[in-house]
């Protein structure tokens, strides 16, 4: 029977997780069939990356999740999406659904989408300083 888990990656205390498609008598870091995502529960929000045409493919074909990566597909709604699937819907339109989502949610989690912001700010804060600094100036002519 094929299992969707978490394979652990990563450093000795900082872990990082594939998630992977296997045979459920591997072992939790050997042999398996398809690399379908990634977890990284040390960054605030943790990152979660998942190939959604995949799982969806793999959950229909009988690949069970384990109970850690089902709690992770339910929280990105993957689970949600293969119930309609199951329903009728379109496999295509799904997997759009989803990558809106992820584009969606990229400025919150994706460290190098983020960088505008803070470009914004560091320009933002050197505006406030050019304005302090021609302030300056003129009260102490006074």
């Amino acid at each position: 029977m094929l299992r969707i888990r978490l394979r652990r990656v990563g450093r000795k205390k900082q872990p990082s997780y594939r998630i992977v498609v296997a045979e459920s008598t591997a072992p939790r870091d050997g042999k398996f069939v398809e690399v379908v995502g990634f977890y990284n529960p040390r960054t605030q929000p943790e990152t979660i990356t998942v190939k959604e045409e995949r799982v969806l493919y793999w959950l229909s074909v009988g690949a069970q999740p384990s109970e850690s990566t089902a709690r992770l597909l339910k929280k990105i709604g993957t689970l949600d999406r293969f119930a309609r699937l199951k329903a009728g819907e379109p496999m295509e339109a799904l997997v759009a659904e989803a990558q809106a989502q992820q584009v969606e949610q990229a400025p919150q989690t994706n460290p190098v989408a983020a960088q505008p912001a803070v470009e914004e700010v560091e320009a933002a804060a050197e505006e406030v300083a050019e304005e302090a600094a021609e302030e300056a100036p003129v009260s102490s002519a006074e």
